[in-house]
């Protein structure tokens, strides 16, 4: 069945932007096409939170807090889906997780973003 695997975090000034990648590591493309994949992200000591998610057909869904900076995307050939964050906040300080939105998996081991000041 394979796994999702995301990367692509880092530091980065705030007004900076990054871009994150979830890639279906070891899946088929089959298995990879319907899966509606949602970015989460978490602050240690804070539940984990729903962030942006894309469907098979490519509808999308953002959080409200993010909404018009970040965009949800995918590739089915290469098995990927982005998160491009623009304009970060200190706020959005967290470890980044994607995962299968309608029969998750096992979490990751995300990818850690850091806004500064």
């Amino acid at each position: 069945q394979g796994q999702l695997v995301e990367s692509g975090g880092g530091l980065v000034q705030a007004g900076g932007s990054l871009r994150l990648t979830c890639t279906g590591s070891r899946m088929i493309t089959s298995v990879f096409n319907p899966i509606t994949v949602g970015w989460y992200r978490q602050v240690p000591g804070k539940q984990r939170e729903f962030v942006a998610s894309i469907s098979s057909d490519f509808r999308t869904n953002y959080r409200d807090a993010v909404n018009g900076r970040f965009t949800i995307s995918r590739d089915n050939a290469r098995k990927r889906v982005y998160l491009q964050m623009n304009s970060l906040r200190p706020e959005d300080t967290a470890i980044y997780y994607c995962n299968d939105v309608l029969a998750p998996r096992s979490w990751g081991e995300g990818t850690q973003v850091n806004v500064s000041p």
